[in-house]
Parts: structure tokens; sequence; C-alpha cells
């Protein structure tokens, strides 16, 4: 894997606040900088896991989404602005993050994420994020990354609530050990339902926390447990299974 050959010392004082926790330091923030992660889906959730990923200099952030940004996508997907509608969303996004912080490299791919496409990338990455949108892609990304012994952190959301948790890490469960019903679920309807602008930023942010903590070793990942989030009632649980 390519790592980046930048000057460490010229990022001390962009990291400062990351070096100074005695959970991630400067060891910590090395690991961020050699990391890889692959976010697939780069909008409600991508949005924010893609912007505090870069922001914590996670060296490389390969991104696959097929779409162009459009104005029903400016209510919760942060990343993009209204001149940028009809364009493509990866590029969009590549420009962003390199504004934000310029020595993490970005990996782009315009196109849906499909078997020949994950076995073409996944090996090249350390930990898939799930940033998409319906079950099939899921269960893809799950399945994919049992294959590749890769770490795959989950995120849903829907109108109020959303959901977090990692899969397959350290022999852990797996997507379809939680959610075993694979032919159900793809079978539901996909009409476009409402959710709450905040609601991708609150479960991506979660994601993109996950992510740190599994690069650097701080605290205990969502390993065999559910986050949820209720933002109508306030309630936040952890479930383990």
């Amino acid at each position: 894997m390519e790592r980046l050959g930048c000057d460490y010392e010229l990022d001390r004082e962009r990291y400062d606040r990351h070096i100074r926790l005695s959970e991630i330091g400067e060891e910590g923030q090395m690991r961020l900088r050699n990391a890889s992660v692959l976010l697939v889906g780069v909008g409600g959730l991508g949005s924010p896991i893609a912007l505090y990923l870069a922001a914590a200099g996670v060296g490389r952030i390969g991104l696959v989404d097929p779409d162009v940004v459009s104005i029903s996508n400016l209510q919760r997907q942060v990343l993009y602005t209204t001149d940028q509608i009809g364009k493509s969303k990866v590029e969009c996004a590549k420009e962003r993050l390199l504004a934000l912080n310029p020595a993490v490299r970005i990996d782009l791919f315009p196109a849906y994420f499909n078997s020949d496409l994950a076995d073409r990338i996944v090996a090249d990455y350390d930990i898939l994020i799930d940033g998409c949108d319906n079950y099939p892609t899921r269960y893809l990304l799950n399945d994919v990354s049992v294959r590749y012994d890769k770490p795959y952190v989950y995120g849903c959301i829907g109108e109020f609530h959303g959901q977090v948790a990692v899969f397959n890490y350290k022999g852990g469960s797996s997507y379809r050990d939680l959610f075993p019903e694979e032919a159900e679920l793809c079978a539901r309807s996909s009409e476009i339902k409402g959710v709450m602008g905040v609601m991708p930023g609150i479960i991506g942010t979660y994601q993109a926390a996950e992510v740190i903590k599994i690069i650097t070793g701080a605290g205990e990942p969502l390993r065999n447990q559910l986050l949820t989030i209720d933002l109508l009632i306030n309630e936040t649980r952890v479930l383990s299974f």
C-alpha cells in the first residue's frame, strides 16, 4: 500500500488536539496518516464521514459514488454547494476534502459498488465504510469485508432515527448475523422517505469516530454492539448481539 511521504513535523500544529490526547498521541496520529479507508456512498452519511476523516489526517480515502449533486441533496449532504448541482459527487467531494487537508490522498470511483468493482479495489484499503442507502449494497459490503478480512463500519438512517455498528472486526459478528433476512429486506420498496437533515450528520460522525478508534486503538469500537438513536424522544441505546 502506498504511504504518504510528507514531512510529519509539518503536521504537528494541524493535529495538535489529537496529539494531546493520551489515547491517540503521536503514534495514533501516525497510524491515521498511514491508514486507508474506502467510503461507499458520498451522500448524507458520506458527507460528515469524509470531512471528519480527512480533517483527522487519514492518509488515503477512496470514494465510491456514481451520482451527481442534486438540489434535493443539499438539505443534508453538507459536503456540497448549490453551484455544484449537476456535477459529479466524487469530484466535488475531492475538491472540498483537499481544500480541508491537502495532505490526504483521495481516490475516485464514480461507479456503482458491485462485485466486480469490489474485487478490484477492496484489497487496497484497511477499512470499509457504509455511506450507502440500500440493503443490497450493505450485504455486498459485508460479504467482501468478510472475504478480504476488513472491518466494516455500518451506518443507517431513516426519518428521525439511526444505527451504527462495527462488523467483522477481530472475529466479531457480521451484518448477516444481525440482519439474516436478506431476501425480505432487499425486496422492500425503494420509495424515498423523509429524513431530518441533521440525522445523517449525527450518525456519520459516529461512524467517523469508530473508524478513528479502530485505526488508533483508542477506546472500544462497537464490535458486537448496535448503537441506536431516536431524535424524537432523545433516546440513545447500545444493544449487544
